[in-house]
C-alpha cells in the first residue's frame, strides 16, 4: 500500500529520478504510485527502482493525465520545451506539482502556468533547489541579521567548469538555443533567482554581455577529427570525450554524466555511443549556438548592484559570492562563510559541514533534498507557505533572466516588468 503523500512522475531522465529518489529514502513520507516515460531503459529502471506494477508504467504523461487523479501530487521532469502543457493538464485535473527548472521559457507561458496553479489551487514548486541548502539558508539568516548591515553590492561567480560546459552545452541536450534554451535560462535561472532570494527583493533592471568565444569550427585544432575517437591530436585535448567518459566508466563512477551518455555501462555500449551519438563529437565540430560567458549586471529597488558572471572556463567548483554591505562584508563559496566585521575589524568563520557538492552530482549541496522535504510538507499539510520557490517568486526570477537576454541581444538596459 502507498505510503504518505503519493508521487506520480512524468519524465524519468536524471532530475526525475533524482527527485523520486527522495521517496525512497523516506518511505514513511511519500512514495511513488506511477511514471510516465518515453524512453523503455529508463522507464523499466525506474519501475523496478520504485517498485511499480505494469499499469502504473506509461510511456506518455497524457496517457497517465486521462487517467485522473492517481496521486496527491506529479513531479514535472520532461525537457525544457515540454512543461507548459503537462503543467496545464495536471493542475486542471488537482496535481500538487513539482515543476522542475526553468517553469517555462517565454514570458506568456512563464504566466500561463502561474494562472494555472492558482486558478486551481494547486501548490507549484519550481526547482529552484539552491534557495534550499543549508548554505543558503545559513547565509540568509546572516545578512536577515543585519550583521553586515545595508547590503549595497553584490559578486556572484557561477564557475560552470570546462567539462560541464562541453557535456551539456555543446555536445548535449543544451547546445542550441532553437532545440532548448539560452544558456542564462537553461543554467543560470538558478543565480538570477538566488540572489534574489538571498536579498529579498527582486531586480528592477539589468544589462547583460556575453557570447560563444572558444567552441567554434574556426578553432578546431590542426590535425583534429570530428570525432574523439578518430582524432590524431585528442590526447593533447582538455575536451577529450574519450578520456573524460572513459575514465569515469573504468573507475564505476555511473552517475551523471556518464548515464547521460550509455544506459549500458559496458566498454562497448560506451564505444557504440561516442562513435555514433552526440557525446562523442569533438568540441569544435558540434552545432551549438550558446553562450560560453556572459555576465548580467542588476540593479535592486533599494539601489544595491549585483553582478553575475556564468563562464565555462573553470575548474569544477561551487559557485563563490562576496557580499558588501555597510558595517562587513560576507563571502562564501558554498561550502563555509566568512564575515568581515568592519567595526571590530575581525572575521569569522562559519563552517557548514559538507551536503555534497553543488552540482546535479551532488545534490546541489542538499538542495535537491531540500527542495522534496519542503514540497512533500507542503502538500501534506495543506500549506504551500512552506515551498521558497511558488509560482510567484519563480515568476520574477525567469522575467528578471528574459530581461537579461533581450539586454544582451539588443546593447541595451532592460527594466523588468512583473
Amino acid at each position: 500500500m502507498p505510503v504518505g503523500v503519493t508521487l506520480a512522475v512524468v519524465g524519468a531522465g536524471n532530475r526525475g529520478t533524482r527527485h523520486a529518489a527522495w521517496a525512497l529514502a523516506h518511505p514513511e513520507r511519500a512514495s511513488v504510485v506511477a511514471v510516465a516515460e518515453p524512453r523503455a531503459v529508463r522507464r523499466e529502471r525506474f519501475a523496478a527502482a520504485h517498485g511499480l506494477d505494469a499499469g502504473a508504467v506509461v510511456d506518455d504523461w497524457r496517457t497517465l493525465a486521462a487517467r485522473g487523479r492517481v496521486a496527491d501530487a506529479v513531479l514535472i521532469c520532461t525537457l525544457d520545451r515540454e512543461h507548459l502543457e503537462p503543467v496545464l493538464a495536471f493542475a486542471a485535473i488537482g496535481y500538487h506539482i513539482m515543476l522542475e527548472k526553468p517553469m517555462a521559457l517565454t514570458e506568456e507561458e512563464c504566466r500561463r502556468i502561474v494562472a494555472a496553479v492558482e486558478e486551481a489551487g494547486v501548490i507549484l514548486s519550481v526547482g529552484h533547489v539552491l534557495r534550499y541548502t543549508p548554505y543558503t539558508r545559513a547565509l540568509k539568516d546572516v545578512l536577515d541579521s543585519g550583521r553586515v548591515g545595508d547590503v549595497l553590492s553584490v559578486q556572484h561567480l557561477e564557475p560552470v567548469g570546462f567539462w560541464h560546459q562541453a557535456h551539456s552545452f555543446v555536445r548535449g541536450n543544451w547546445r542550441r538555443e532553437d532545440e532548448a534554451t539560452s544558456m542564462l535560462m537553461a543554467k543560470s535561472c538558478h543565480d538570477l533567482d538566488w540572489l534574489q532570494y538571498v536579498l529579498g527583493r527582486p531586480p528592477v533592471r539589468v544589462s547583460s554581455f556575453g557570447r560563444l568565444s572558444h567552441f567554434r569550427p574556426e578553432l578546431k585544432p590542426a590535425g583534429a577529427a570530428d570525432r574523439c575517437l578518430d582524432c590524431a591530436v585528442e590526447d593533447t585535448c582538455p575536451y577529450s570525450a574519450a578520456r573524460e567518459y572513459g575514465d569515469r566508466l573504468a573507475g564505476g563512477r555511473h552517475g551523471w554524466p556518464l548515464n547521460v551518455v550509455v544506459d549500458e555501462f559496458t566498454p562497448d555500449a560506451l564505444e557504440r555511443a561516442l562513435r555514433e551519438g552526440p557525446y562523442g563529437r569533438c568540441v569544435y565540430a558540434c552545432d551549438n549556438d550558446v553562450v560560453d560567458h556572459q555576465v548580467v549586471a542588476m540593479e535592486f529597488d533599494s539601489g544595491a548592484t549585483a553582478t553575475f558572471t556564468m563562464t565555462a572556463f573553470t575548474e569544477s567548483a561551487d559557485r563563490q559570492t562576496r557580499i558588501f554591505g555597510t558595517r562587513g562584508e560576507l563571502r562564501g563559496d558554498g561550502r563555509e562563510l566568512r564575515l568581515y566585521d568592519f567595526l571590530t575589524r575581525t572575521e569569522e568563520v562559519i563552517g557548514l559541514g559538507s551536503e555534497g557538492s553543488m552540482d546535479a552530482s551532488g545534490g546541489h549541496g542538499g538542495g535537491d533534498a531540500g527542495l522534496m522535504d519542503a514540497f512533500v510538507s507542503a502538500v501534506a499539510t495543506g500549506d504551500p507557505g512552506l515551498v521558497k520557490s511558488g509560482p510567484r517568486e519563480s515568476l520574477t526570477s525567469h522575467l528578471t533572466v528574459l530581461a537579461a537576454e533581450r539586454a544582451r541581444r539588443g546593447s541595451a538596459v532592460v527594466h523588468i516588468r512583473t
